[in-house]
């Protein structure tokens, strides 16, 4: 039977194409984030990051969840899932407000905060994150904690973070349909980069490449905030189907070969090191052909030159193009592949490392690769509770003007309250 549910605990869910993992966690007395037990399932109803099948997908995420209750031994009510298909969006709201000179009261924030919410403008979408980033004092930007501080004015940016409705709806509907209640869904590069990314790196400028297996997100964070985003319809599943094609053998096959003897790099060895093939139809009385390792090699670095090319292309519509002190961290699961993070540097031109998630006390081995940055990331969110405006209730009345006046600033009435 299980124990009675503690006190601060935690459920992140990562919803992927490959697999559906969850986490239990609690907060310690001294604020660390204790893993109490995981899960995982073979995700079969996703395509692209997309539900594609609900029953499929509901079943992988009961399943997923039971299995970490069981760890854990203890039931769950409510999960923090993640959302990781593509049409992401970012951008930073600025407002401010005139103060006149005198000190700034928590009462001035909170109008400011409440102005903030009624000034966010989805352009028909729907807003998975509006949350306060950091406060202007008279132009001063990077201001943290105004309270107490004089003030002419007093500016505010707001980091917004939207997609299409409907995917999210029924990613919703997914999880509810499991008997688990949805406490929020977040955006997958924001949960991944709260893993693998130090506040620094944040700070001063960095991409963060998320190799999923149907979904390559590639983010770029400057100024402590997530700055901007791009998903790229390909990923590590992609790889494992062009094994399958040239050789003619399985998914299950291709994907363990790949695992086990495929890389990124190629080496002189690879023509005299042999690998038997198991066809997908086995011919009865017949051996399977023999492939080199330089045969597999040179399929994989096929599909990873197409990819590294269109991450390139992102990357430079993002604004990241200065190669020097810049660095590029790659995370996710087909970040595991051998050899990729000396590929990607000489293919993209920046520093490049392997992002694996951290700031988790009694993360399993088998759960502490790149591969389960997002769900470490979802924890970390959780437990760091941040604001959101749309928690807020809408100003008395208009205090602030816009700052900028090319920024995606309009009045929103109403249509923002029926946003999840």
């Amino acid at each position: 039977m299980a124990k009675t549910v503690p006190e601060g605990l935690i459920t992140a869910l990562d919803v992927g194409s490959s697999k559906v993992s969850a986490l239990i966690a609690q907060r310690s007395d001294d604020g660390q984030l204790v893993v109490l037990g995981t899960g995982q399932r073979e995700s079969r109803g996703v395509k692209r990051g997309y539900v594609a099948d609900m029953h499929a997908t509901e079943l992988a995420i009961r399943e997923a969840v039971e299995q970490a209750e069981r760890i854990a031994g203890t039931n769950i009510e409510d999960v923090w899932v993640s959302f990781s298909a593509g049409g992401l969006l970012s951008d930073v709201v600025k407002l401010e407000a005139d103060l006149g000179g005198h000190r700034v009261e928590q009462a001035d924030i909170d109008e400011l905060l409440k102005a903030g919410r009624d000034a966010i403008d989805p352009q028909g979408k729907m807003v998975l994150h509006a949350q306060p980033t950091c406060y202007t004092i008279d132009g001063l930007a990077g201001v943290k904690r105004p309270l107490g501080l004089h003030a002419d004015r007093l500016g505010i940016d707001i980091h917004v973070v939207s997609t299409e409705g409907s995917p999210v709806r029924n990613l919703d509907l997914c999880v509810r349909s499991a008997h688990l209640e949805v406490k929020s869904i977040i955006a997958a590069p924001v949960a991944t980069g709260l893993a693998c990314l130090t506040d620094e790196e944040r700070e001063l400028g960095v991409a963060l490449v998320e190799i999923g297996a149907g979904v390559t997100n590639v983010s770029v964070f400057a100024g402590g905030v997530l700055a901007g985003l791009a998903s790229i319809p390909m990923g590590s599943a992609d790889i494992t189907d062009d094994i399958a094609s040239a050789f003619g053998t399985a998914r299950t096959w291709a994907e363990r070969t790949k695992c086990f003897h495929g890389s990124a790099n190629l080496s002189p060895r690879d023509n005299h090191e042999m690998i038997d093939v198991q066809l997908a139809i086995p011919d009865d009385g017949a051996e399977g052909p023999r492939i080199t390792k330089a045969q597999l090699n040179a399929t994989i670095r096929q599909r990873l030159e197409r990819l590294m090319s269109e991450i390139q292309k992102e990357l430079k519509k993002l604004g990241f193009q200065d190669p020097i002190g810049r660095q590029i961290v790659l995370t996710g699961g087909g970040a595991e592949l051998k050899g990729i993070a000396d590929y990607a540097q000489q293919s993209l031109g920046n520093a490049v490392r392997v992002g694996r998630p951290k700031g988790l006390i009694a993360l399993p081995e088998a759960h502490a690769g790149p591969a389960f940055a997002t769900l470490a990331g979802l924890a970390r969110f959780a437990a760091a509770d941040p604001i959101d405006l749309r928690a807020l209730e809408p100003s008395s009345h208009q205090m602030v003007t816009k700052t900028s006046p090319g920024a995606l600033l309009q009045r929103l009435m109403t249509a923002f309250r029926s946003n999840y």
